[in-house]
């Protein structure tokens, strides 16, 4: 697991991945900055990762963000967690195929 990869929540929907950036980059280096965005609207979904250069400068950003207000929002910045791969086999209800 890469703990240097931020999950960073309740995001205003006016940030934009150089924000995001620009926020983060007084913690330490970042790599990337990402603000996830919904295919269909465009709009952002209100989160997006961070990943910083060290495990040090990724603690330091937890401590530094975490619940931070941020355009009248208190974010939610923690470890990323690995992405659970999706099972399509068990939707629930009942197939009509």
């Amino acid at each position: 697991m890469n703990s240097n990869k931020l999950y960073v929540g309740n995001l205003s929907y006016n940030t934009d991945d150089q924000a995001l950036s620009d926020l983060f980059s007084q913690a330490g280096t970042v790599t990337s900055a990402k603000v996830i965005m919904d295919k269909m609207s465009g709009r952002s979904k209100g989160f997006g990762f961070v990943e910083m250069g060290t495990e040090e400068e990724a603690t330091k950003a937890i401590e530094m963000f975490n619940n931070y207000s941020l355009m009248e929002r208190n974010l939610k910045v923690n470890v990323a967690k690995p992405m659970e791969k999706k099972s399509f086999g068990d939707r629930g209800g009942s197939s009509r195929y």
